[in-house]
C-alpha cells in the first residue's frame, strides 16, 4: 500500500489516523517468535514495531523526517490503548508500551475509526453584506432599475456616447458605512478567501463561522507596530515583563539587553525552562480549540508552499489579538534560538530545533478532546511556522488591498442610467468556478452571437431606411462578423430576397424604333477627289 497525501477537509485527523494504521498493518513484518519456552505465530517485538513505524512516518509526506523515535513510541502507546495492537496474551487498553523486546500482534478486528456524521452542506460561498438597501425611514431618492432585452435600438443608444449623445443619468449616494459594516465586510471576504484557498465547498466542514470575531480580524490587520507585531488595546493581556525579558535573553544570546551576563553554568537552560513552564500552564493553546480543524486542514497544503503560507496567514488573522501577539513573539524566539550558533546546547541528547518543537508544540496547537495524532500534527505545523514565521505572521497584503478597494467601492457615488441594469462602477468581487475549454468556447460563441444575430435581423427587416443605407450597413456587418452573417444569409439568393428587382419600362422612342418596318440596304455613290 502506497502512502498518499491527505489533503484539507473535514475529519483530517481521523483520516490520517486510519491511513497510518492501514500502512502500519500492511508494512509491519510478522514472523514466529519464542517467549518463555513457547512459540507465537505472526507477531513482532516492540522495538521492531518502533523501527517500522518510525521509518514509515519519516517517509510519509503527511508527517516528514522530523518525527522522533520518542514520538513514535507515544503513538504506539495510543495504538495499544485503542486496540490497534495487543500483546501476545490479548491484553490492551493501557499505555504501557515500551521500546523493548515484548511481543505484540494485530487483533483480528478492524481498528479503524468511523467518521462522525454531520449534516451535509452544499457548495456554498460566503455572502457579502449588501449595503445598497436603504434603511427604513430614509428620504433618499431611489432610481428604479429594470432588466432590459438587448435590441438594435438599445444597442445604438448604449454606443451613442461616441457620437456625443449621452443618455440621461442620475447620481446615487450610498449609505455611509459604519465601523460594524466594515468589520462584517472584513469577516465575509476573509472567510471567502480562506474557503477558496483550502478548496472546500463549505467552511462549516472545518469551522463554526459564528465563532469568528470580526473585530479581531480588523485589529490584527491594522493595530501593528513597525515590526508587524500586534499592539493590544487592553494592556492587561500583555505578556509579563519577566517572560518578555527571558525570551529576549535567549533570542539575542549572548547579547542580553535586559539581563546581566550569566554568572553560572547552565543559566540559559534555567531561562529556557522558565519560558516552557509559563506557556505550558496555559489552559488553551495559542491557536485556540475551535480553530483546531482549520489548522489541521492547512497541513494538507504543505506540499504547495505558497498556498499553505497564504492559508496560515488568513487563519492566524482570525485569532484573538492577544493570542496572535504571543504566537508572533514565541515563534520568533523559537526560530532565532534554533539558528543561534552562539547559544550553548539546551539539551544533552536533543538538537535545539527538535527541542523547540517538542517543548512548545502542544501550547501552540492541540484539540479540546485528546486526539491520537495531536502531537505529530502539532509538531508538523510548528516546524513549518518556524521556517516561514516572518511571512505567515504578517498581514496578507493582497487580501487587505482587495477588502479596502471593496469598501471604497461601496462608499463611492454611483452613476445610474435610466433603464439600465448595471452601474458605471466596478461590481463587488464575485466568485466563479472552473469550466472546460469546450464549454468556454460554446458560451463565448452563443453569448456573443445571439445579440449580434438579433441586431442583423433588425437591420434586415428595417423598412424605414433606404435600400442604399441598408446595403451599406449589411456590408459593414458582413465585414465585421462574417460568421454571423453567413448563418443568416448562407447563399446570395437569400440575400437577394431583401432587394427584389424592379421591372424596367422601355422608353417610347426605343419602342417606336422597333415598330418601324425593315428598310432595305441602299448602295450610295462614293465621291472621289
Amino acid at each position: 500500500m502506497e502512502p498518499r497525501l491527505v489533503g484539507p477537509g473535514p475529519y483530517r485527523a481521523t483520516r490520517l489516523w486510519n491511513e497510518i494504521i492501514e500502512l502500519f498493518r500492511a508494512g509491519m513484518p510478522l514472523r514466529k517468535h519464542r517467549c518463555r519456552f513457547k512459540s507465537y505465530e505472526r507477531c513482532f517485538k516492540a522495538s521492531e514495531a518502533v523501527d517500522c513505524l518510525h521509518e514509515l512516518l519519516g517517509s510519509n509526506q503527511n508527517f516528514g523526517p522530523e518525527v522522533t523515535r520518542n514520538q513514535t513510541v507515544k503513538l504506539l502507546k495510543k495504538f495499544l490503548k485503542n486496540h490497534v495492537i495487543e500483546d501476545i496474551k490479548g491484553r490492551w487498553g493501557k499505555e504501557d508500551f515500551q521500546d523493548d523486546g515484548h511481543l505484540y500482534r494485530f487483533p483480528p478486528s478492524s481498528p479503524l475509526k468511523p467518521y462522525p456524521k454531520k449534516p451535509s452542506c452544499g457548495k456554498e460561498v460566503i455572502k457579502f453584506p449588501d449595503w445598497n438597501e436603504l434603511e427604513a425611514g430614509t428620504s433618499q431618492e431611489h432610481i428604479p432599475v429594470k432588466s432590459v432585452t438587448m435590441n438594435s435600438e438599445l444597442w445604438y443608444k448604449r454606443h451613442s456616447i461616441a457620437i456625443g449623445e449621452v443618455p440621461a443619468c442620475k447620481l446615487v449616494f450610498r449609505r455611509e458605512l459604519t465601523q460594524t459594516n466594515i468589520e462584517e465586510i472584513w469577516k465575509s471576504m476573509t472567510l471567502s478567501r480562506l474557503q477558496k484557498v483550502l478548496g472546500l465547498d463549505c467552511l462549516d466542514e472545518v469551522l463554526d463561522t459564528k465563532l469568528v470575531n470580526s473585530k479581531h480580524i480588523v485589529q490584527n490587520a491594522y493595530n501593528v507596530n513597525k515590526q508587524g507585531i500586534v499592539t493590544l488595546e487592553d494592556k492587561s493581556k500583555e505578556l509579563p515583563h519577566w517572560i518578555l525579558s527571558a525570551m529576549k535573553c535567549l533570542a539575542n544570546w549572548p547579547s542580553c539587553s535586559d539581563l546581566k551576563q550569566p554568572a553560572y553554568s547552565g543559566f540559559e537552560r534555567d531561562v529556557f525552562k522558565t519560558i516552557v513552564d509559563y506557556f505550558g500552564q496555559m489552559k488553551e493553546p495559542l491557536l485556540t480549540f475551535h480553530f483546531f480543524d482549520v489548522f489541521v486542514s492547512v497541513l494538507g497544503l504543505l506540499q504547495k508552499h505558497s498556498k499553505a503560507v497564504e492559508a496560515l496567514q488568513i487563519s492566524c488573522l482570525l485569532l484573538p489579538p492577544e493570542n496572535r501577539k504571543r504566537l508572533q513573539l514565541l515563534v520568533r524566539m523559537m526560530a532565532r534560538v534554533s539558528f543561534n550558533k552562539d547559544l550553548p546546547p539546551l539539551s544533552e541528547s536533543v538538537r535545539t530545533r527538535t527541542l523547540m518543537v517538542q517543548a512548545f508544540s502542544r501550547c501552540i496547537l492541540c484539540s479540546k478532546d485528546e486526539m491520537d495524532l495531536d502531537e505529530l500534527l502539532a509538531a508538523k505545523l510548528v516546524s513549518f511556522l518556524m521556517d516561514n514565521y516572518q511571512e505567515i505572521l504578517s498581514v496578507p497584503s493582497a487580501l487587505k488591498s482587495s477588502i479596502e478597494e471593496h469598501v471604497v467601492h461601496l462608499q463611492r457615488v454611483q452613476i445610474k442610467y435610466a433603464g439600465a441594469d448595471t452601474d458605471a462602477t466596478f461590481p463587488p468581487p464575485s466568485f466563479c468556478h472552473q469550466i472546460s475549454t469546450d464549454e468556454f468556447e460554446y458560451q463565448r460563441a452563443t453569448g456573443s452571437q445571439e445579440p449580434l444575430a438579433a441586431l442583423l435581423e433588425e437591420i434586415a427587416m428595417n423598412k424605414e431606411i433606404s435600400v442604399k443605407d441598408k446595403k451599406k450597413k449589411l456590408k459593414q456587418f458582413q465585414k465585421s462578423y462574417p460568421e454571423v452573417y453567413r448563418v443568416r444569409f448562407p447563399t446570395p439568393e437569400t440575400e437577394a430576397v431583401l432587394f427584389p428587382e424592379k421591372t424596367k419600362q422601355k422608353s417610347p422612342i426605343l419602342m417606336w424604333a422597333l415598330k418601324k418596318p425593315f428598310q432595305p440596304f441602299h448602295r450610295t455613290r462614293s465621291f472621289r477627289m
